[in-house]
């Protein structure tokens, strides 16, 4: 801890050098130290679990430009670049070393050492003249046999703000922390690196998400859509598939629901999988049943019961095509005047979110992904662009919903 006693506490405030060390935590030290010392952000803000704390990081997610307030005032619309619209496949790799290569290389493997030193360069003074926001999270129920820890180092308020809403805080977590359990951790960088005038990564050749299974942490770099930049969403998932494996349960791209039978007083639990953009939502939002969760599940043998947790707390969810008809539920939510991010839907003249299949005429002009829109405009490319983005998202609690279990 005194190798970067000096250097934290000249970036942070008193207030936040405190919450660090009052975890008594040498590997957690250890990590936000070593990162801070690399990327060299300007100053680092600390979060515990507390509504100021999260309130903050609203306010700086719209004070920075990274999220805008909408007509209803509890509503924020995030734009992603116009190229950084979905996950970056050929982006993400798995660190893996020498011996392991062969073994891996269908799942898209880099060399360990070879991918730390490109990564690693990446990452070097990327977040100068920025703050990196310090966070703590539970995958899973904090402070249960399915609890798994993280930290989340970032230099983006959106991803900080997206974090709040969809997962647990777990500060006091980490305050109660057995000493044999303190270096037990999931860790995730992450950087949007060099933003543009609208506040978009500038550098997406230098796109990279890099994963080592072997300790626990993700390098996320140059980007800001929230399937490469959250840290406790996909790349999370594959820490813990890789850690499931080893001591025995599962985690799972699945969605946990409950069928209702209100004769019988009974409920049956179930899971199911589909890719993304396939139906997980829509499936656990069956009218009159009952939603546990819509994307990655851990399970476990405990007694002999097959088990199931929701590892998140929130959605992250498309938005195409939710409209009162089909999704009545998410799409009575969407319009009251309740926390929610959009992102990459169009925001009419009226200050009001518009997307693809929402069952509602749209403006014909406005602003979304594009930057300023019109009917008909097409992009650099000759390509007409539409309202919003396929991929647009909303992301939302989950115990807004009336269905929840």
């Amino acid at each position: 801890m005194g190798n970067y006693q000096a250097l934290l506490q000249s970036k942070m405030s008193v207030e936040s050098y405190s919450k660090l060390a009052a975890l008594h935590n040498d590997k957690v030290m250890e990590f936000i130290g070593s990162f801070v010392e690399h990327c060299e952000p300007a100053s680092v803000y600390v979060c515990n679990d507390s509504e100021a704390d999260i309130q903050y990081v609203r306010d700086q997610a719209l004070t920075l430009g990274e999220e805008h307030t909408l007509a209803r005032e509890k509503q924020t619309i995030h734009w992603d670049g116009y190229s950084d619209q979905g996950r970056d496949k050929k982006g993400t790799r798995f660190l893996v070393y020498k011996e392991n290569l062969e073994n891996m290389k269908a799942l898209n493997a880099i060399e360990y050492e070879e991918g730390l030193a490109e990564i690693m360069s990446i990452s070097k003074g990327i977040m100068k003249g920025k703050t990196a926001v310090v966070q703590f999270f539970s995958e899973g129920p904090t402070e249960s046999t399915f609890t798994i820890p993280c930290v989340q180092f970032t230099d983006s308020w959106y991803v900080a703000h997206s974090e709040f809403i969809l997962y647990r805080s777990a500060y006091d977590h980490f305050l109660k922390m057995k000493d044999s359990e303190k270096g037990d951790f999931f860790r995730f960088i992450h950087s949007a690196g060099e933003l543009d005038a609208r506040g978009n990564t500038v550098n997406l050749d230098k796109r990279r998400i890099y994963m080592d299974t072997q300790n626990n942490i993700v390098y996320s770099m140059n980007n800001q859509y929230a399937g490469n930049s959250v840290g406790l969403k996909k790349h999370s998932m594959r820490l813990a598939i890789n850690r499931a494996g080893k001591e025995g349960w599962l985690c799972e791209h699945m969605f946990v629901m409950a069928a209702v039978d209100k004769e019988k007083d009974r409920k049956t639990y179930f899971c199911g999988a589909y890719p993304s953009a396939c139906g997980k939502t829509s499936t656990a939002m069956i009218p009159g049943e009952q939603i546990v969760g819509d994307d990655i599940a851990y399970f476990r043998n405990i007694g002999g019961e097959f088990r199931a947790v929701n590892v998140e707390f929130g959605m992250f969810g498309i938005i195409k095509d939710v409209n009162a008809k089909d999704d009545p539920v998410i799409f009575e939510n969407l319009m009251k005047n309740q926390e929610v991010i959009f992102s990459n839907v169009l925001v009419g003249p009226d200050n009001n979110p518009y997307w693809l299949g929402m069952g509602v005429d749209a403006p014909k002009e406005g602003k979304n992904h594009l930057g300023t829109w019109h009917e008909g405009i097409q992009d650099a490319k000759g390509n007409e662009v539409g309202v919003a983005h396929a991929n647009a998202r909303y992301t939302m609690r989950l115990d807004y919903l009336d269905n929840i279990d």
